[in-house]
């Protein structure tokens, strides 16, 4: 049990990096009154940079993403761990020092550093399924996943909200102190491993490649047929999520003014209802209905309610408007790992989380590059692009997806004597 909350530690301390961040470099990049940046920025440069920051983070994710995760089947899983949590710590630091001195290299390199280490999620979940007894026990492991990410997305932004508003620590406050507060909790997240987890699979084997694996994760994907038709399906569910969330503290703060502040809230309910979807709705949803139609109805639920947030027009509706849409994907998304997991066996399950966090870090930095650009011509244009996105992976599900191979992956609900089907 020990070892379990140390893993979900793990997931919760990897994902507060993103949740603690982007209310703060909306804040330093996009808000003309801040000294970040010099005064007479123009609003197209300041989004280009937004974009910038944020792109940098996912693609060096991906690379770290295709290596670590992959390592941690040779090295072992506690290993991969470690190295990622000792990363996170240098990537706080150097973004200490880019504040400090006003530096947007400095914040670039400390958001590559983060980056590249921010490998923990698909090694916790790889942990976890080698832990995992059961099909169902699995599903649960992944909902718990979620709920711990979820739980990091709002720590995140409490911190950043609350460490840096001088409403709640007067003179205390400042930018840089939600960031020393984040060292001393992967600090801690880095004692509770090393001292309670231990790795469930103790054989290893030789390490058969090199850096050059970051390149191959996805390319390899050609050999296992089942795992190719999953990505495109995965691959457009997530960027339908990401064209969403990656702008929406830009969109608040450009739309309704949003502070710091309000969007580090807008955040914690994003979170929070991330962590109901994964560990309140998975358990119950994963009992009574078969995978593929599940991911079906979260993408169609996303992408009403991310148009519905787009046409609102009242600031504390945004805050309502959200609920469903992260509902729906804390939902989906374990879902669809349930199905990867599924496609491959026990030896590949550290390269498998690896191939759908490298899908994932690709389709965030892509929209990243090309969001920031489209912001300055209408504020509207990612949220857009995530609802097509959300149309595409239906697309593909409806046609790849109804190959015997990976309905085989999803059987049908198997039911107690006399239990009415759902």
């Amino acid at each position: 049990m020990l070892a379990r909350i140390a893993l979900l530690l793990v997931v919760i301390v990897d994902l507060m990096g993103q949740g603690l961040i982007f209310p703060i470099i909306n804040t330093l990049l996009i808000d003309p009154t801040s000294t970040f940046l010099p005064k007479e920025t123009h609003s197209s440069t300041r989004e280009f940079y937004y974009g910038l920051v944020s792109a940098v983070f996912y693609l060096f994710w991906f690379f770290g993403a295709a290596y670590i995760s992959k390592l941690s089947d040779h090295i072992g899983r506690k290993v991969g761990i470690v190295i990622c949590l000792g990363g996170a710590i240098i990537g706080y630091g150097l973004t200490i020092l880019a504040i400090e001195f006003s530096s947007l290299w400095m914040l670039v390199l400390g958001r590559a550093v983060s980056g590249f280490t921010a490998g923990n999620q698909p090694i916790a979940q790889a942990a976890l399924i080698d832990a995992s007894g059961s099909e169902q026990e699995k599903s649960a492991n992944l909902g718990y996943i979620v709920g711990a990410s979820a739980i990091g997305m709002m720590i995140g932004p409490l911190l950043a909200g609350v460490l840096s508003d001088p409403t709640f620590l007067g003179s205390y406050a400042s930018v840089e102190l939600p960031f020393y507060t984040a060292i001393v909790l992967v600090g801690l997240t880095l004692i509770l491993i090393m001292t309670s987890f231990y790795d469930v699979r103790l054989e290893r084997k030789p390490i058969d490649f090199g850096l050059s694996e970051v390149f191959l994760t996805l390319y390899r994907i050609k050999d296992f047929p089942v795992v190719q038709k999953l990505s495109f399906g995965y691959f457009f569910f997530l960027m339908g999520l990401n064209a969403y969330y990656i702008y929406l503290a830009d969109y608040l703060i450009e739309r309704f003014k949003f502070t710091t502040f309000q969007n580090s809230m807008m955040l914690v309910i994003l979170g929070l209802a991330l962590m109901l979807g994964g560990t309140v709705l998975v358990p119950y949803v994963s009992k009574r209905y078969r995978k593929i139609p599940t991911i079906v109805a979260s993408a169609i639920v996303m992408s009403v309610f991310i148009i519905l947030f787009m046409i609102n027009p009242i600031p504390d509706l945004s805050y309502v408007l959200i609920v469903p849409i992260l509902l729906a994907f804390g939902l989906g998304y374990p879902t669809l790992l349930a199905l990867f997991s599924a496609s491959v066996d026990e030896s590949r399950q550290g390269w498998v989380m690896g191939v759908t966090i490298a899908w994932f870090t690709v389709g965030s930095g892509s929209i990243s590059l090309i969001g920031g650009p489209l912001m300055s011509v209408s504020i509207y244009m990612p949220f857009s692009i995530g609802v097509a996105s959300f149309c595409v992976s239906m697309l593909f599900i409806f046609t790849l997806w109804r190959s015997p191979e990976v309905q085989a992956l999803d059987p049908e609900i198997k039911r107690e004597p006399g239990e009415a089907p759902a």
